[in-house]
């Protein structure tokens, strides 16, 4: 196996960006009689994002696709940046970069499947859920133990927490007012 060293990569970030279906959800989409939508996001992934904020880290959101769900849950993290519809997310990811003045190497990405690739390569710092296409993992600098929609972004989110603050799991941070 090899190994990487994470620290100068995940020391730099600033921004931590994810996609969607199969990182922040399992990836499955039902639809309703009615038209709705319907996915499954994992609360404890809702709860690590606040942790992320808390060291400083802001957050974004890089979709291919245009979901009211996604705006909601997104609107309810807090996320500092939500862009849907965009299925070239090189170019997304490039203009988000221009409009906030974050360098790529300041930059992290959380990415399943082939479509994600070229902003996974351009970022400082990659990760992968367990189940992203195999060409994803091999691309990404960490490969998560869980599923997306099923702990994975907290686990990354753990990662990054134990290397900024020498702690690990986030087991000393409580949001103000608890």
């Amino acid at each position: 196996m090899n190994y990487k060293n994470l620290a100068p990569k995940i020391l730099r970030l600033r921004l931590l960006i994810f996609d969607v279906d199969g990182v922040l959800t399992d990836g499955g989409i039902t639809y309703l009689s009615d038209g709705a939508e319907m996915r499954r996001f994992d609360v404890k992934d809702g709860y690590s994002l606040c942790v992320l904020h808390s060291i400083g880290i802001k957050t974004a959101i890089l979709s291919g696709k245009v979901s009211d769900v996604v705006a909601r849950r997104a609107k309810e993290l807090r996320f500092d940046y939500i862009i849907q519809g965009n299925p070239k997310k090189l170019q997304a990811y490039e203009k988000l970069l221009s409009e906030t003045g974050f360098k790529a190497d300041e930059t992290g990405f959380m990415g399943d499947e082939i479509i994600d690739l070229p902003v996974m390569r351009r970022s400082g710092f990659s990760a992968a859920p367990a189940d992203a296409h195999p060409a994803v993992k091999a691309a990404a600098d960490y490969v998560c133990k869980k599923a997306g929609g099923m702990g994975a972004v907290r686990e990354v989110i753990d990662l990054i927490y134990a290397f900024r603050t020498g702690n690990f799991g986030a087991v000393e941070y409580l949001p103000s007012g608890i």
